[in-house]
């Protein structure tokens, strides 16, 4: 159970976070949450007195995914002044008066974003995963097979029918109304088409983004200094509309235990990935996933590979690492590290060698052409 001292210490993690990660505007309105709860505000006792674990519990995030809520839905306008693209301007404790009265005159908004965690699976990681799925599709010369665990509204599920740039290299749907331009070091992932034959997703609380409060929550929990989040999210939201994707409402490890008891299927690899979900996990849930996934591995072949890609936090680094493991291949290679919104990814990773299958090697970022588009299977 938290304690006030906790709680505090969450809020200021998760501000040197959003500072860390060019959002002062919200690292500031955290900050003055801090300051309001120690100075008693009623409004903000159930958060001081939260009875989880509050940074696990993405506490701060859900708080200012409420306060976000209420400018982008034109209930508070004032908040909305000293809000990002606002015409006022408010130092620290005028923030924090303005902040806290809003959530005093909307204590039913306050306790709607408290019941639940944060959906965002932020559509920048797409690009992280991008490396990703093109080193299995290189080394295995087959379509890819995708499942999805913690996929949220299933956003990344369309990572092939985005546009990417790395440096000057072009990949993906050029027709694409989302282009993902991250901040490349090293060397570009081996080159190879891509063709998607299935793609199927679990979340414990998916989001339907066919309903538009649904994806006006989506927005909500992008932080609002950051347009180019929101932007990258609004195209998303868009190819979601074209290419509707399930997710099916399930507990991710009972659901992938049950997809990997039959199994796995000549012609196609099997990819199995998740991004920044594995901290939410218990650790009963982490074991069964990982015995399910190394299980299934045992009985895969060339022609039947098997895939595991995680985008998580690590114990020791500054950024999330890009892990990949293979069946039959190697195991839990470290292919990249990458700020968590994707917006910057360094590769490590050459190519995997494998003497039946060899991608053509390529330039590095630098070329001014299109490398490689995705295709899907019908």
């Amino acid at each position: 159970m938290a304690t006030f001292q906790t709680v505090c210490e969450a809020f200021a993690r998760q501000a040197d976070y959003c500072d860390e990660h060019g959002s002062p505007f919200t690292a500031r309105l955290l900050r003055g949450l801090v300051r309001a709860m120690c100075d008693g505000a009623p409004i903000l006792q159930a958060i001081a007195s939260w009875e989880g674990e509050p940074m696990p519990d993405a506490l701060p995030l859900r708080v200012a995914g409420a306060l976000h809520a209420l400018v982008l839905d034109g209930r508070e306008a004032e908040l909305a002044r000293y809000y990002p693209g606002g015409d006022g301007e408010a130092d620290d404790a005028a923030l924090q008066r303005i902040a806290v009265a809003a959530l005093q005159a909307h204590p039913e908004v306050l306790a709607d974003y408290l019941a639940s965690p944060p959906q965002t699976k932020e559509v920048g990681r797409s690009a992280v995963l991008l490396g990703g799925f093109m080193t299995i599709a290189a080394h295995t010369g087959l379509p890819l097979r995708l499942f999805e665990l913690g996929a949220s509204a299933g956003l990344n599920m369309n990572w092939d029918r985005y546009r990417y740039r790395f440096g000057d290299c072009v990949l993906g749907d050029t027709s694409s109304r989302l282009e993902l331009v991250p901040a490349w070091h090293g060397e570009l992932p081996p080159m190879a088409s891509i063709d998607v034959v299935a793609r199927m997703a679990c979340d414990r609380s998916p989001v339907n983004v066919a309903e538009a409060r649904r994806r006006q929550r989506l927005r909500a929990y992008v932080w609002a200094d950051q347009d180019s989040r929101l932007r990258q999210l609004d195209a998303a939201l868009s190819a979601a509309a074209e290419h509707p994707v399930q997710v099916e409402h399930a507990d991710a490890a009972e659901w992938i235990e049950r997809v990997l008891a039959a199994p796995l299927p000549d012609g196609a690899a099997t990819v199995v990935y998740h991004t920044i979900f594995w901290a939410y996990l218990s650790a009963d849930a982490k074991a069964r996933i990982e015995s399910a996934i190394r299980s299934a591995g045992q009985s895969a072949t060339a022609e039947s590979p098997l895939a595991w890609l995680r985008f998580e936090i690590g114990d020791f680094s500054r950024h999330p690492r890009l892990l990949l493991s293979l069946w039959p291949g190697p195991q839990d290679l470290h292919l990249a590290d990458a700020q968590a919104h994707g917006s910057e990814i360094f590769w490590y990773a050459a190519a995997l060698a494998n003497p039946a299958r060899t991608a053509p090697r390529h330039r590095s970022p630098g070329t001014s052409l299109t490398i490689c588009r995705f295709g899907e299977s019908r």
